[in-house]
């Protein structure tokens, strides 16, 4: 039985429209469980970014519940929820947002330094860690600037976990990088869940969406499929992908 680490209920979002109103999620309910890879998917404007910033608590709802660890994130105030999202959630974006001026060490330690649970020689030796693990410690001296795509955003990976959040918010994290830089940020992620990450993940790549455990295809603001999937292995790539093919193919992807 798998432990729910958050929960929507009745989630809505609307958004002013040409003298109306356009609405996004549309009473959606989803529970999000505690280690799994879950990735959204649907197709464009069918609500998937703004379920991962409703989810978040990076936006905030217009109606509905997120419930994590028995609390409403959609009736905290900005201040509480500013502490939920530097201490228990950890995000990344498509656009990497590192700071210009402060190398990819600092970049990495500075949230951790704000989050004020651990001290600081704890937080730079897991910065060191992380920028092993990332593959970038022999550039953690460099400006973003000069930084190839796929190093800045595997920096912004080990930013995202340095506090050590209790689930991870990517939002098409590979969609501005290539083929190689793209496989090597999936692999970092792939072996985070591996070893305990939970990951709530949008993205528009199947290829991405195969290093799932669970897959969510949304429609109009609503969930409409739900695949549940082994363990990814290499070994078994091309098979999953042949599989998740196909149900995306059944939902008119």
């Amino acid at each position: 039985m798998k432990n729910t680490i958050l929960s929507a209920r009745g989630l809505c979002k609307s958004f002013a429209h040409n003298g109306g109103q356009a609405h996004i999620l549309t009473g959606m309910d989803v529970d999000i469980y505690e280690g799994d890879f879950t990735v959204i998917m649907g197709a464009s404007g069918s609500g998937k970014s703004t379920t991962l910033y409703a989810l978040s608590g990076m936006d905030r709802a217009t109606a509905g519940q997120v419930l994590y660890r028995n609390e409403d994130i959609v009736k905290m105030n900005e201040k509480k929820l500013a502490g939920l999202r530097s201490k228990d959630f950890g995000f990344i974006f498509q656009q990497m947002h590192l700071v210009s001026n402060l190398s990819l060490l600092e970049n990495i330690t500075v949230p951790g330094y704000l989050n004020k649970e651990k001290s600081a020689k704890e937080i730079d030796d897991r910065a060191e860690m992380l920028l092993k693990k990332m593959g970038i410690d022999h550039i953690k001296t460099h400006l973003p600037s000069q930084c190839s795509g796929g190093e800045m955003q595997r920096c912004a990976i080990a930013r995202a976990v340095i506090h050590e959040p209790k689930l991870l918010f990517a939002d098409e994290p590979t969609g501005a990088l290539n083929k190689k830089n793209t496989t090597e940020v999936l692999d970092l992620l792939t072996d985070l869940n591996r070893n305990g990450q939970s990951i709530l993940m949008v993205t528009h790549d199947a290829r991405a969406a195969c290093r799932a455990s669970r897959i969510l295809y949304i429609e109009d603001g609503k969930i409409i499929s739900d695949l549940e999937l082994s363990p990814y292995t290499k070994e078994e790539e091309k098979s999953r992908e042949t599989q998740v093919n196909a149900w995306l193919t059944s939902l008119s992807w």
